[in-house]
């Protein structure tokens, strides 16, 4: 029976035989018993499917994985321990040590650091290109090294939302994947795979979990990008890995299944950012609701930018859901039933203002954290970027007078009275 989204939200990935558990179990087991060493073989060279070692693999984890890659309208997906490694593991399961990849540069601090340093030092080089250049100047950022295009649906912090398809069409021309982070829309509200994406990334520890009680990640893959096209490009997928008894990914495993089977096989096992089955289970409970928490938290941001952007005492708001902002028109190609539920604004007076601001609300929490059923906010210049000055904050695109608020899940009226007595203090 092929379901609809809301209802892949709460039975998607796990469907329980006569008898067994209704709700997910939890296998918390780092081993698992086998009769034979044959049966154990078969297992060690990819022949047969089941679990021998939590690090690899966790049938709880692989449910919720399952039902994530419902969602996506992917072919295969895996658990990580956190959104930083799904990204890392999305990238360097196809590009490693002299190999080039080309980025928007409007994406997750974290994920730049992680690009642009830490994966520098593995000899991985990117370029980051400007989410609205042109499509001459998309191309001319290639190399014949490439390997994968990455972007953000909607960038966090920036809120700038990216081109899908204008990227991807640039990606493929190269005979390269595009890797989207769909954390920020959730495919409540994107389905990258639908405009050309080939592999999609979250942290699930934002709206997907949804209540700040589990850290964790997900890495997606369509299925449909063709490895075998390019051989000697993806020959780490197209020829044997002697490190895993000379299994040929793409001939085992097909375009459906490779990438991911690599990437378990090969990066979790070697590296082992597991995402633990007790943070699966609180997970899925997340995704249960997914589909209904998502509509509240864009109505509330709705709702809190459009008062924002009458206040006088705001000199501005970005969100891309509202009209007049750069990205609305993008926003209703790929986000036509709403973005997500962070807004960020700046406070006429600068820095003083912004940190008078923070310290008179009552609902909203400060916290370093995003997409919580609890409003979440923060002022950058005081806290993750505070040893920034004014100029450098203004260079990073991180000004003092800006305020992020990710809206929860409260009466939207209550947080626009938060916001609205914290400014009378301005």
């Amino acid at each position: 029976m092929d379901l609809r989204f809301n209802t892949k939200c709460v039975q998607g990935g796990y469907t329980p035989g006569n008898g067994e558990p209704r709700q997910i179990p939890i296998i918390q087991s780092t081993t698992f018993k086998y009769d034979t060493s044959e049966d154990m073989g078969k297992l060690f060279d990819l022949e047969a499917s089941g679990y021998f070692y939590s690090r690899l693999q966790n049938p709880t984890c692989d449910h919720v994985a399952a039902k994530i890659c419902e969602l996506e309208g992917g072919t295969a997906a895996m658990l990580t321990g956190s959104g930083q490694a799904a990204n890392f593991y999305a990238v360097f399961n196809i590009a490693s040590c002299g190999d080039h990849v080309v980025s928007s540069a409007s994406i997750y601090g974290g994920s730049y650091n992680l690009f642009a340093v830490t994966m520098k030092r593995m000899g991985v080089e990117f370029t980051f290109v400007d989410p609205d250049c042109t499509e001459e100047e998309l191309n001319a950022a290639f190399r014949p090294n490439t390997k994968a295009v990455f972007g953000e649906t909607i960038a966090n912090p920036a809120l700038t939302v990216l081109d899908i398809e204008k990227f991807a069409k640039a990606a493929h021309a190269h005979g390269v994947p595009l890797i989207v982070d769909n954390t920020f829309a959730t495919p409540v509200n994107c389905r990258p795979f639908e405009w050309g994406a080939d592999i999609v990334t979250h942290s699930t520890t934002k709206y997907m979990d949804g209540h700040g009680a589990a850290v964790g990640g997900c890495i997606v893959d369509s299925g449909k990008f063709d490895w075998t096209a390019y051989p000697e490009k993806f020959a780490c997928l197209c020829t044997s890995d002697e490190s895993y008894h000379g299994v040929t990914y793409t001939e085992r495993f097909g375009l459906a299944g490779a990438y991911i089977t690599k990437a378990t096989a090969q990066l979790m096992r070697d590296l082992g950012s597991v995402q633990s089955p007790q943070s699966a289970f609180i997970l899925n409970l997340g995704l249960e609701s997914l589909h209904v928490r998502m509509k509240r938290h864009c109505e509330n941001a709705l709702a809190v930018a459009s008062y924002l952007e009458k206040h006088p005492k705001i000199s501005w708001v970005n969100y891309c859901s509202l009209p007049g902002n750069k990205y609305y028109d993008l926003a209703q190609k790929y986000l036509p039933n709403g973005s997500c539920g962070v807004v960020s604004f700046g406070i006429k007076g600068g820095r003083a203002a912004a940190e008078t601001f923070m310290k008179h609300l009552k609902v909203g929490a400060i916290e370093t954290h995003v997409a919580d059923a609890r409003t979440c906010i923060l002022h950058p210049a005081s806290s993750t970027h505070r040893q920034m000055n004014d100029a450098e904050l203004a260079a990073a695109g991180v000004g003092a007078d800006l305020v992020r608020m990710s809206c929860g899940l409260e009466d939207a009226q209550d947080l626009i009275d938060d916001i609205a007595q914290a400014l009378e203090q301005v």
